[in-house]
């Protein structure tokens, strides 16, 4: 037990480590409060109700996706290092994307006739209708706080926040149950969201940058810099996330909410184990943007923690038809191929995150983009043949094969990488290297 405590102990002192476990264990949270948020909601509102505010909540997800305009990755890169300016940098962008939010909310809902008919009440309902605006602005400077956080390489600050998101929405999914029906679960979410963001900016934020105050502020000058950045990744980003966010909409338009609801529900079980990767990616990426040089050893390392995933991977196999019985029947006999596919792409999806985060750090977006773009075209547009024919497996399908594809491809580029640093390390310990006889 002492050699463990010490080795565990050895292992936390590695940044890279220590960020990367407190961003899964905030992961981990997030999902194991979010499995049981919907296992409640479940238990006490109807699955058409389930299904049409998981829809309502994944375009929520995806408006502050898009209105981040990539400025999320690029406080990561641009925040260490920018002393005065990083006032002003955050302020900006918690500005610009607050503007960009609330018009992107309003356009999304005042087209909701075109492109998703299945949410018309929240048009037709004023306090759905402005509650869906707040909440979305919400969720939008969620994200900024957690990157700030990620920047400065204090993850911790990530976990407080997501405690105060995951435990405090469950006040409201339970008191709004006998009074509402979709509005209940969305307003439940979106209230933990706001609470979440109370508590971030105000008094966390300070303490990962000193003297920062919230304040209205565009600043071109500070911004400047990072925002063709920005841009590169805005692009990345959404077609990454666009099956993640739009599969749900997909779903409930074309198989229905009842079926819906045994998506989204296999679906977000099953993005638990892909978000441990993307976790690890962020904080390599947090590296990275501190010290490029150790960044080939730092991929090593990184692919070490993907090894994790082969035990939960055993284990959901095991386990994944009892946990979603905990929902109901009707969705463990509906769901559980769907969680085991996406639980299996998680390795290929780990791989290519691991590959976007270097060349973020590179500054070199072109393959990040590209592949990006080929994942979330060959995901929608397989999804959109499979799902008609083989039900909501089709879009686990869908989602599993550009990721194994993607992954075979960069899995050489990543091994070169992680090749050199070994070489470049051992020549750095070598007698002949400290006699100044290997150039370094």
């Amino acid at each position: 037990m002492t050699v463990l405590k010490d080795r565990i102990r050895k292992l936390l002192r590695v940044s890279l480590y220590r960020n990367a476990g407190y961003l899964i264990l905030t992961s981990g949270v997030n999902s194991l409060a979010g499995f049981v948020f919907w296992a409640v909601a479940a238990r006490l509102y109807p699955a058409e109700g389930v299904g049409l505010a998981a829809a309502a909540i994944s375009a929520m997800g995806l408006l502050a996706l898009l209105s981040t305009l990539g400025m999320d990755y690029g406080l990561i890169r641009f925040l260490p290092g920018s002393g005065d300016k990083a006032k002003n940098i955050l302020n900006s962008c918690f500005t610009l994307s607050g503007l960009v939010s609330v018009a992107l909310a309003v356009i999304f809902l005042a087209g909701l006739k075109l492109w998703s008919p299945a949410l018309l009440r929240i048009q037709q309902n004023p306090v759905f209708f402005i509650s869906f605006v707040i909440f979305a602005l919400a969720a939008v400077y969620r994200v900024f706080a957690e990157r700030t956080f990620v920047a400065g390489r204090r993850a911790g600050f990530t976990l407080t926040q997501g405690l105060v998101f995951s435990l405090l929405r469950f006040i409201p999914l339970i008191i709004l149950a006998p009074l509402f029906n979709v509005f209940g679960i969305f307003a439940s979410w979106g209230i933990g969201l706001a609470l979440a963001v109370i508590v971030s900016i105000p008094f966390l934020i300070p303490r990962v940058q000193p003297g920062y105050r919230p304040a209205p502020t565009i600043d071109r000058k500070a911004i400047g810099n990072m925002m063709h950045f920005s841009f590169a990744n805005y692009g990345a980003n959404i077609f990454w996330a666009i099956p993640i966010l739009c599969l749900p909409l997909m779903v409930v338009n074309l198989l229905g909410a009842e079926a819906n609801a045994y998506f989204y529900i296999g679906w977000a079980l099953g993005y638990l184990l892909v978000n441990i990767p993307v976790t690890v990616s962020l904080s390599l990426f947090a590296e990275g943007s501190h010290n490029e040089e150790q960044l080939g050893h730092n991929i090593g390392r990184s692919l070490r923690l993907l090894l994790l995933l082969v035990p939960v991977i055993a284990i959901v196999f095991l386990a994944g038809e009892r946990v979603l019985a905990l929902f109901g029947s009707t969705y463990a006999e509906n769901a559980t191929t769907l969680l085991w596919v996406l639980a299996v792409s998680a390795i290929p999806a780990g791989i290519n995150h691991t590959y976007f985060t270097v060349k973020r750090v590179q500054k070199r977006m072109r393959d990040v983009i590209g592949l990006s773009a080929f994942i979330a075209v060959v995901t929608m547009v397989l999804s959109y043949l499979l799902l008609p024919r083989i039900g909501i497996i089709g879009a686990g399908i869908g989602w599993l094969i550009p990721q194994a594809i993607v992954a075979v491809a960069v899995t050489p580029s990543l091994l070169r990488w992680r090749r050199h640093s070994v070489v470049g390390t051992e020549q750095q310990h070598s007698p002949a290297y400290r006699k100044g006889l290997i150039a370094n």
